[in-house]
């Protein structure tokens, strides 16, 4: 039986038109869905026919926490949570003055194999479905009692590698019976899969685009990340205009700062140079997390600092990430490696 939790609002009150019921139906189980209801019963504008209908018909399983861990010092919370099937995802609650963000996973592991993160050691076991990205939001919110402000698809997986369930998770998170989080207010973070990039720009959404770039030269980026043998920096910062040009939307350059690799005062001017070409973009310095399957070290603040000001010096816009959850082991795969790992002694 399919899991109710993937279903949009349309569908629904399709849906229930095929059973029988009314269609405006369709509205208040969606409504009732995002609202964190756990069990038919919950849904009481809903008849006892109706509920024990819906019941025989199709699954009502929510992911379930199986560890939470908070970082005392910045108060950045993780969560693991099991799915359906037994597979095991990572979610990252984060606050910041101006409220709550969330970064949520889009993929049970990640086939990208960027060598400085944990998510993809193991490869990807296999997609997440809409329902399932939605779920973390609702299950965040209801666990903690806040009202997330800002969601970011930047935790295990790669978004545009499921692109249509990404796509349609942007739809069911932004509507008003739903969730209702503003697509200003989503991002969206890839290793620059460059057919992706130039098809969402084709959406007309209203999202935050994010490159994971962390590298000037095509043979810098293919020696840390696999995706630049298929895609030179120049097809990938191409594909980023034309999405520019087509949204009107700024793109957002991650860069990992990575000891003795991409940090030098040389490889920051040919950053420079580089976003010269990019005229809406901001630029994204993230002290990169350490973990122990690889010898990164994450750059030291007086290297950032110098990085940041040669690119001040060029008027490029940017910001210096500050590391949270360094204490929860926040890098994206951390926490979840950690425990399959313990699970499987």
């Amino acid at each position: 039986m399919k899991n109710i939790l993937d279903f949009t609002k349309e569908e629904l009150k399709i849906e229930m038109k095929g059973l029988g019921i009314p269609e405006y139906k369709g509205t208040q189980l969606f409504q009732w869905i995002h609202s964190g209801a756990r069990h038919w019963d919950e849904m009481t504008n809903l008849s006892k026919k109706h509920r024990e209908l819906l019941a025989q018909r199709y699954a009502f399983y929510r992911i379930e926490p199986v560890k939470i861990l908070e970082d005392m010092k910045d108060h950045t919370k993780k969560y693991l949570f099991s799915l359906e099937d037994g597979n095991i995802i990572e979610t990252v609650l984060m606050k910041y003055r101006y409220g709550y963000s969330i970064c949520i996973s889009s993929q049970v592991g990640c086939r990208m194999g960027c060598s400085f993160c944990a998510s993809t050691i193991d490869g990807l076991n296999r997609d997440l479905t809409a329902g399932e990205m939605v779920d973390q939001i609702a299950a965040v919110e209801s666990l903690e009692g806040v009202r997330i402000s800002n969601v970011v698809i930047m935790g295990s997986g790669e978004p545009l590698d499921n692109f249509d369930q990404t796509v349609r998770f942007v739809h069911m998170v932004n509507d008003k019976d739903g969730l209702n989080k503003g697509q200003r207010h989503l991002s969206i973070s890839t290793c620059g899969l460059v057919p992706e990039i130039l098809k969402l720009a084709e959406l007309d959404l209203q999202i935050n685009l994010s490159i994971s770039l962390h590298a000037t030269t095509d043979e810098m980026r293919r020696k840390i990340m696999p995706i630049a043998n298929r895609y030179t920096l120049e097809e990938l910062l191409e594909a980023c205009r034309i999405y520019e040009e087509k949204t009107n939307r700024r793109i957002t350059y991650e860069y990992a700062m990575i000891k003795g690799i991409n940090d030098s005062e040389e490889t920051a001017g040919q950053l420079a140079a580089l976003m010269k070409g990019q005229k809406n973009s901001m630029i994204n310095l993230i002290p990169v997390n350490e973990i122990k399957e690889n010898n990164y070290e994450s750059s030291n603040e007086r290297s950032i600092k110098l990085f940041s000001e040669i690119l001040a010096r060029s008027n490029v816009p940017h910001t210096i990430r500050r590391k949270l959850g360094s204490e929860i082991e926040a890098a994206c795969g951390q926490l979840r490696k950690g425990y399959l790992d313990k699970s499987g002694e």
